[in-house]
């Protein structure tokens, strides 16, 4: 018996959200990695509460570039947002202005955890506090310029082309990702240098 095809020509070639497979994908690994993330800052929670001193032999992280960094993430998530509503209206310009703005506070990012990195007044090799801290903020920063990739990647197609709305999708997709990058950090800030200050 012969079988007939199903004719799928009229069906669009882009979706949005939970609709598109780049949306599962990129759900299933932020959760992964976002289990990675958990699973770091247990390990220094029990570093913590096995060590009589915290940190041990050195002084606490300085406060100063986290924060900096901690408040250009926070206000990233503005130009992220009009990013990702202007990809989900297929915004071409609109794209390209947003996501312009968006890499320059990642670009910002990136360069002030080189000084943060400096200041955190410990070597990876130095005890297990130095290695979770530096695995911990090394984690994080390996996010963070996967993210700034992809964004670049993007924006360079974004201006030359040649475009289809799947790329949109691309974008907008992205967007969840910074997302994920920002809300990530909240703890691991609490935790490299504002847990050393309540020991």
């Amino acid at each position: 018996m012969k079988r007939r095809a199903i004719d799928v020509s009229h069906l669009p070639t882009h979706a949005f959200g939970h609709r598109s497979i780049m949306w599962w994908g990129g759900a299933g690994l932020m959760a992964i990695e976002g289990t990675m993330f958990v699973l770091l800052i247990v390990a220094y929670i029990y570093l913590k509460g096995r060590s009589p001193e915290w940190p041990p032999g050195h002084f606490a992280p300085v406060l100063f570039w986290g924060t900096v960094n901690t408040a250009v993430m926070l206000a990233s998530l503005v130009p992220n947002h009009f990013t990702k509503a202007a990809a989900d209206r297929l915004d071409l310009q609109g794209t390209r202005l947003w996501l312009s703005v968006s890499l320059l506070f990642a670009y910002a990012f990136v360069v002030i955890r080189i000084f943060e990195f400096g200041s955190l007044n410990v070597w990876w090799d130095s005890n297990a506090y130095g290695s979770i801290v530096w695995t911990l903020l090394g984690f994080h920063t390996a996010h963070l310029l996967t993210d700034v990739i992809d964004s670049t990647v993007f924006a360079v197609l974004l201006f030359t082309g040649p475009l289809k709305k799947s790329h949109f999708v691309d974008v907008s997709e992205n967007s969840y990702y910074w997302y994920f990058v920002v809300l990530f950090w909240l703890p691991v800030y609490g935790v490299i240098y504002l847990a050393p200050r309540l020991a």
